[in-house]
């Protein structure tokens, strides 16, 4: 039959032991440079200066200028994530290292320009898609 066990039967058996404290580095950084994000987020600004001159009605500066806050935010909030690590062990490579040394991704090593393709690939489809929805509506 079972029957509990108290904590000092537990400690004599040495059923209990102690959690291990584990001390991780968190990396909040994603390694990419600054430039190469400011570019990713001002792409995606562009967009919506591309719609906001194309599509401009007095109806349409609010959800113009919430869609922008919004970008902004996005690109705000994790550049205040990386300066929050207090050790600052980890930071966002440089241009210069990027080009040097590639970044390691999911797939494998990336050098410079296969990185910068793979981050800026959809902010570009998305402007030209903008773009050409502007330019239909200006012909149309």
């Amino acid at each position: 039959m079972s029957r509990p066990l108290t904590q000092t039967e537990a400690a004599l058996r040495e059923e209990v032991v102690l959690a291990p404290h584990i001390r991780q580095e968190i990396d909040r950084s994603f390694e990419l440079p600054t430039a190469l994000l400011a570019g990713y987020f001002g792409l995606f600004l562009a967009y919506i200066g591309v719609m906001a001159s194309a599509f401009s009605s007095p109806d349409l500066v609010i959800p113009y200028v919430v869609f922008a806050g919004f970008i902004v935010a996005a690109f705000a909030v994790p550049m205040a994530w990386v300066r929050m690590n207090p050790a600052k062990a980890k930071h966002a490579l440089r241009l210069d290292e990027l080009s040097r040394f590639g970044i390691m991704t999911e797939t494998g090593k990336c050098s410079a320009g296969a990185a910068s393709a793979q981050v800026l690939t959809l902010p570009i489809l998305i402007l030209c898609w903008g773009l050409a929805a502007a330019i239909i509506a200006a012909i149309a």
